[in-house]
């Protein structure tokens, strides 16, 4: 349960950042118990199995976008660095967004928004020590569980 407490302490980090948009921890869990298949997507951006080759992948998707420091900060112990949902969409790519989106329900930029807000906490506190796991996240399945277990707290 230790790393599900640190990513709800993440998603309750984040409140402060995003008080000015009017989105809190109730706004943020919301957002994902409105639409579960948010879980999908997130699991599937971090999972060792998913499309964007697990978290390694995406660090590496950052890179070549030469957004590798905006990542860097939500692994690093540092401050996490913001990410537009513009800037989400350049390193995943159009055609994955709206796939995830056609998951979802959601249109692309409501998307890329959404998990804009949600990756920086969430990867931050997946990443406890400063730095990725060798062997990442694990698969979809332990992410799907482990993102569940924050919607039941």
């Amino acid at each position: 349960m230790g790393l599900l407490d640190n990513v709800l302490g993440a998603v309750m980090g984040a409140q402060g950042q995003q008080a000015h948009q009017g989105e809190g921890l109730g706004g943020i869990i919301a957002m994902v118990a409105n639409n579960p298949q948010m879980m999908n997507a997130i699991a599937g951006m971090l999972s060792n199995d998913g499309a964007q080759g697990g978290l390694g992948g995406l660090v590496g998707k950052f890179q070549q976008a030469g957004l590798g420091d905006v990542i860097g900060s939500w692994v690093g112990s540092g401050a996490n660095q913001p990410v537009s949902g513009d800037q989400l969409t350049q390193v995943l790519g159009g055609d994955a967004m709206a796939g995830m989106a056609q998951q979802t329900g959601l249109n692309p930029g409501d998307l890329a928004q959404q998990l804009s807000r949600l990756l920086p906490g969430i990867v931050d506190k997946f990443t406890p020590n400063g730095q990725a796991p060798a062997a990442g996240l694990g698969n979809s399945g332990d992410l799907m569980g482990m993102l569940g277990g924050l919607l039941a707290k």
